[in-house]
């Protein structure tokens, strides 16, 4: 069906890694699943990997809702007016209109996946 409904198949070796406007320090993310590449109009999907001591400054969203899923490493989430220690296996919801950042704080790598809906902010 040409111009239908279609399914995507890619290997995360595929993706390159970026690093988005407001991360620093080594703070990267590979878009699996976007609006740019793959047309996607209701979810954004990455897996974000930060170098210690990087981080994504802090930020507010909109209409976005956001999932992080720690696979692994620790680090400090900072949203609203509290902070806490995050670590693999903790899985932080986000509604739109929270401040919010990430800090890897720990020795190593700060695995997480990204879940956003909708992909944009508008």
């Amino acid at each position: 069906m040409a111009g239908g409904p279609k399914a995507t198949i890619r290997n995360i070796t595929e993706v390159h890694w970026k690093e988005y406007p407001g991360h620093h320090g080594g703070a990267l993310s590979k878009p699996l699943v976007d609006a740019d590449e793959l047309g996607a109009r209701h979810i954004d999907y990455r897996i974000s990997s930060y170098e210690p001591k990087a981080y994504v400054e802090r930020h507010v969203h909109a209409v976005q809702e956001q999932i992080y899923h720690v696979l692994d490493g620790e680090g400090l989430f900072e949203y609203g007016d509290e902070t806490r220690v995050v670590r693999r296996h903790d899985v932080i919801f986000i509604q739109p209109g929270i401040e919010h950042a990430f800090y890897n704080t720990g020795l190593g790598e700060l695995v997480f996946l990204v879940i956003t809906a909708p992909p944009t902010d508008e």
